[in-house]
């Protein structure tokens, strides 16, 4: 590898990245490099990766420095006490005040980012705290992941993330009693929560029942009971609330083992009746509880009461649930359902019929009358939407009737569709229990946001809605909005919605209803989170202009940020970990960011400009046929699925994976995810060049100068680290039929040269070349100019270099493999071509079971059998040959793709 990057600084035409490709498969060929030599050198690579991340990880969440956690809470509580060490402490309310309303939530999804074994993953997270890291583990693939272990993670991070919160409010509660000795018990601490949807998502998704996101829910419910049993348990002041916790333990249990597993008309009966015989003793809010704690408190001496208030500020900001819990659905879904109940059959994106359908809406909300819900009603109904909104009024009227729930909209570009699912909340007699967001995340709704909630503001339903349940929920998209229009200009258009945001809550008079900001990015640069640390993510998310915006109009908010499946829980994988985690969202929720005036706020036409010229570079080549060409072709399977729903849409045909025409065909995780592997971050660099280029001296300026702009270019950064545009011709080189001619030319190998001539057909046939080509050249302008603008950009290492040469090998390996496949009759409904063009997209496992079938290994069963009369067998060897030296080779060489992958991922630092 360092003798072809030597070659390439003098040669414009030479490719390391290919030429190394090629040497390998050379040394393969002369015997010089065996396959357990190969997976030998690519384990090494991938565990040094591993390492590093670990050290990384260690870094972001500021362990790497030495600092103790709970000490910085202590520093933080006493620093909130007296903010000037030199001054009086502040006044015991205002105290009271600032850590007495939710200031931030972190939430729990199950996006698919499950992408190591649970043990490895365990490991990685002890590294990067400081404990042994000395396991070792043959892979790093992710084994199948189900709903239940999604939920199982999410749990134990959840569980971490509590921990942690508990000993932060034991340090505030420790500042208040050094200051306000005879006030510090009527604190109930609760600015930092937690909330999941692990679960309760079903946006895209119809492998979830009512009856799962009952069951689960029930099931975070036992686990809060559990946990304070567990924390009452030693405190003898506390006897009379354990009783009624344990009572409640109990009941849950027997809900949750009557909990059906469908739709059995008779389980689901039961389990109606065993929800109403024990509500009482299970309790449907903490009130009960709540109650009994002065007693306990008058009878307990610090040491317990400390420890009681701590429980107590559990139940006060989580209520009957581990976490807080939202729900997640389509806005096409919401859009069904009120047309199957009031006829409102106009399409909501036609802007011409739009006031059609907002008069008939609003004239639903004068007339609407509850109805009466139970488990029948339930499972009679048969749209979605509102079957779904049934299941939250079950979860608010027998599981936590104090905890309001999310209902989040995915893909909302109307405020009609904010009033549809206010329509069904009064109809169902929950709106004042139930918190109505809409997410945006395509270019559109970002774009039109304050469009939408002005639509739905001008409805007085809408408003007297907002006033009776105290907040407007609002949630930000980064994985869609950032692949399609870019992630740095996707996070420029996020943060001009939240400003205009402000101004319509100004302009309608609601600036005493609390704003509630949820971001939803993931734990990469393509999906939103900042690379360099935890404490510059949040900063980045909430720009401090806009906090200032909101404080000087006088309206409160809220900040949420998603912690998306596994990647994600690796944030609170440890104890440590956790606090770690905690301590910096604290510092966040409740310090000072004073970063003074930033320059970039100071010329907004350049900002405008920049970030407009990203998006449209952007949005062209997201519809360049290339660009769909070349994540399609071989790169989903690149990956190993992640998650417990599948990377692209499911093809209608037998014929392999379904054929990816435009990158909408695949979701956002996987499609980040191969752009990852295939060396090129374009969802975060396609376009910089060219605006970097209309004015680099404004650009390095404001790089040095302005805190926002820096945070955006550090983006940037991270992903030229693990781009390089050596990479991505290598590929494109690899799909060019001209490559394999080239190679047929110079082979002496026997046989070779036919079946190097036959992939450069198979490439022929699937007919992209022409359109990758083309492609290529766009990103390559634009990262010409993106250079020249910035000189001393970071470049990729040449151990992830040597990552990408040796997969190219492996696949090259498979693809000649693939011509030595002998020739056969159509069987099985496949032909030869067929199965040639499923192992050029790198379709093995499926095209390998079907060999299996077509040529199987052992010798037919009937050998041996004796059927009464002369005969010979069809086939008395086999096809032993076959399977040793051409499909298990293939086998090999596809899952050493595989762990190639893992490790990119750690050198990316995230998935997807």
């Amino acid at each position: 590898m360092n003798q072809a990057l030597v070659r390439a600084a003098e040669d414009p035409f030479s490719n390391p990245v290919m030429t190394t490709a090629l040497a390998v498969s050379r040394r393969i060929d002369q015997g010089h490099l065996t396959e357990a030599d190969l997976q030998g050198l690519v384990c090494w690579l991938r565990d040094e990766a591993w390492q590093q991340r670990a050290a990384r990880l260690a870094d972001y969440t500021g362990l790497s420095s030495g600092e103790d956690p709970v000490t910085g809470m202590q520093v933080l509580a006493t620093r909130l006490v007296r903010p000037d060490p030199n001054d009086s402490a502040v006044p015991f309310a205002q105290f009271q005040k600032a850590t007495e309303r939710t200031r931030f939530s972190a939430v729990f999804t199950a996006h698919p980012t499950f992408s190591l074994p649970y043990a490895v993953g365990d490991a990685l997270a002890r590294a990067a705290s400081g404990e042994d890291s000395a396991a070792c583990f043959t892979t790093h693939r992710p084994l199948p992941v189900t709903l239940e272990d999604e939920f199982d993670q999410a749990h134990a991070a959840i569980a971490r993330g509590r921990d942690a919160i508990d000993l932060l409010t034991g340090a505030i509660l420790d500042a208040a009693r050094g200051i306000w000795p005879h006030r510090w018990a009527d604190l109930a601490p609760k600015a930092i929560t937690l909330t999941t949807w692990v679960g309760y998502d079903t946006d895209g998704r119809t492998d979830i029942g009512w009856w799962d996101t009952l069951r689960l829910r029930l099931r975070m419910k036992l686990y809060q009971l559990q946990r304070v049993e567990a924390q009452l348990l030693p405190l003898p002041s506390a006897t009379a609330i354990l009783d009624k916790v344990q009572a409640a333990v109990a009941a849950v249990e027997e809900e949750i083992a009557a909990a059906p597993n469908g739709t059995d008309v008779d389980a689901v009966g039961e389990f109606g009746r065993t929800l109403m015989r024990l509500q009482d003793q299970a309790l449907v809010t903490p009130e009960p509880l709540l109650a009994l704690f002065p007693a306990a408190l008058a009878a307990a001496d610090d040491v317990e009461k400390r420890a009681l208030l701590i429980v107590r500020a559990g139940l006060v900001s989580h209520n009957l649930g581990l976490a807080h819990t939202h729900v997640r659905l389509n806005s096409a879904q919401l859009h069904n359902s009120v047309r199957q109940r009031l006829g409102l059959a106009d399409p909501p994106a036609d802007p011409s019929r739009r006031r059609v359908l907002l008069g008939a809406i609003n004239t639903a909300l004068d007339e609407v009358k509850p109805e009466a819900i139970n488990f029948g009603t339930l499972m009679a109904e048969q749209a979605s939407a509102a079957r779904l909104m049934m299941t939250v009024v079950q979860m608010v009227k027998h599981i936590d009737g104090a905890s309001p729930v999310r209902f989040l909209i995915a893909e909302t570009e109307t405020g009609y569709t904010l009033l549809t699912a206010l329509y069904f909340a009064k109809l169902f007699g929950i709106e004042d229990k139930i918190e109505i967001s809409p997410l945006f995340e395509t270019a559109e709704a970002l774009s039109q946001g304050n469009r939408i909630i002005e639509e739905a503001l001008r409805s007085p339903h809408y408003r007297a809605y907002l006033r009776r349940t105290g907040k407007l929920a609002v949630q930000f998209g980064y994985s869609d909005s950032g692949r399609y229009v870019g992630q740095i200009a996707a996070t420029y258009l996020i943060e001009r919605l939240r400003l205009k945001i402000c101004e319509a809550m100004v302009k309608h008079g609601l600036t005493d209803v609390e704003l509630v900001l949820f971001d939803t990015h993931g734990e990469s640069i393509g999906r939103g989170a900042h690379p360099g640390s935890l404490t510059d993510r949040l900063a980045y998310l909430s720009p401090a202009v806009g906090r200032k915006a909101f404080e000087v109009a006088g309206i409160k908010y809220r900040e949420e940020s998603a912690f998306q499946g596994g990647d994600g829980y690796m944030l609170f994988g440890t104890p440590a970990l956790a606090q770690a985690t905690i301590l910096k969202i604290a510092e966040f929720a409740l310090g000072e960011m004073d970063e003074g005036d930033d320059p970039i706020y100071q010329d907004a036409d350049f900002a405008a400009d920049f970030f407009a010229t990203i998006r449209n570079s952007m949005e062209e080549l997201v519809e360049d046929p290339g660009y769909a060409a070349m994540l399609g072709t071989f790169g989903p399977a690149l990956i190993d699925r992640t998650g417990s729903r599948p990377a692209a849409r499911q093809s209608d045909t037998s014929g392999g994976p379904a054929i990816i025409s435009h990158p909408r065909e695949l979701r956002a995780i996987p499609n980040n995810a191969i752009l990852q592997q295939l060396g090129w971050c374009a969802n975060t660099l396609q376009g910089l060049g060219l605006a970097a280029s209309r004015n680099p001296d404004a650009v390095a300026e404001l790089r040095r100068t302005s805190p926002r702009f820096r945070r955006s270019m550090d983006f940037a950064s991270h992903a030229m680290r693990h781009s390089h545009l050596d990479v991505l011709r290598a590929v494109v080189e690899t799909l060019d039929p001209g490559t394999w001619l080239d190679r047929a030319g110079h082979s002496v190998i026997p046989g070779r040269r036919e079946a190097l001539t036959a992939v450069a057909t198979g490439l022929e046939q699937l007919n992209i070349w022409s359109d990758v080509l083309a492609m290529f050249r766009r990103v390559h302008a634009d990262h010409l100019a993106l250079r020249a603008a910035w000189a001393d950009a970071p470049q990729m290492n040449d151990r992830e270099l040597l990552l990408h040469a040796l997969r190219l090998a492996a696949i090259h390996r498979i693809w000649i493999l693939t011509a030595m496949i002998p020739d056969f009759a159509p069987r099985l409904g496949v032909m030869r071509t067929g199965l040639q063009q499923r192992l050029l997209r790198l379709d093995v496992p499926a095209a390998l079971q079907t060999l299996g079938r077509i040529f199987p290994k052992a010798p037919d069963e009937t050998t041996g059998t004796d059927f009464g009369e002369p005969g010979t067998s069809a086939n008395s060897l086999g096809y032993g040959r076959e399977h040793d030296e051409i499909f298990s080779p293939i086998a090999r060489y596809f899952a050493l793709v595989r762990e190639i992958s893992t490790a990119v991922a750690h050198e990316v630092g995230a998935f997807g």
